[in-house]
């Protein structure tokens, strides 16, 4: 449906895109995120250079306290004495931090990217979403609920009615006959 007109990302992106940085509270990443109703925030760093992902999967993974593998360092570390707590309280902040969940890197594309091209790579890499840049600074984001709104904006409203008996077999044989009504056949 996408290959009748080229429709880029630029056509598709929300422009209001929230974002997050590394040392950005878990706990204020996931306020925003509720207060905005969306699954996943590009982690962008101080100069606006998108540097990862946070989505609703990295905050459901995350769980409070030390995972397995940081106390065990934390024990060999200590060799059985006490820790300052001034370190162990460090330790803990950054654990609370979106750097600690967030995914590193991110796949982006640019405002002239077509849909087709989006769809792809939602799907070869398994994402939702697709921070959109404009000279290395995130302009947009087009998620797969955009791409489904602009699926079904490309749908006829009212179905062409059928002859009797004359049913499409399956959905494409339905595309392929809506595409020879709607676009001139050429002659030769």
């Amino acid at each position: 449906m996408f290959e009748e007109t080229i429709v880029t990302a630029g056509e598709l992106m929300t422009r209001d895109v929230a974002v997050v940085h590394p040392d950005t509270s878990l706990m204020d990443a996931v306020r925003l995120m509720a207060r905005r109703n969306i699954s996943g925030v590009p982690v962008i760093d101080a100069a606006g250079a998108v540097v990862g992902m946070l989505t609703e999967g990295d905050l459901v993974r995350w769980h409070e306290g030390y995972s397995e593998k940081q106390a065990r360092w934390l024990d060999m570390l200590a060799e059985g004495g006490e820790l300052a707590p001034t370190f162990l309280a460090k330790i803990s902040d950054e654990q609370h931090k979106v750097k600690a969940v967030m995914n590193p890197g991110a796949v982006t594309v640019t405002e002239d990217t077509p849909a087709r091209e989006i769809a792809g790579l939602m799907t070869k890499k398994s994402i939702k979403r697709v921070p959109v840049l404009r000279e290395g600074k995130v302009v947009g984001i087009v998620a797969r609920s955009d791409l489904v709104r602009a699926l079904a904006e490309r749908f006829p409203k009212q179905p062409p009615a059928q002859p009797a008996g004359e049913t499409p077999a399956n959905v494409n044989e339905a595309l392929r006959r809506r595409r020879e009504e709607t676009v001139p056949h050429k002659r030769g």
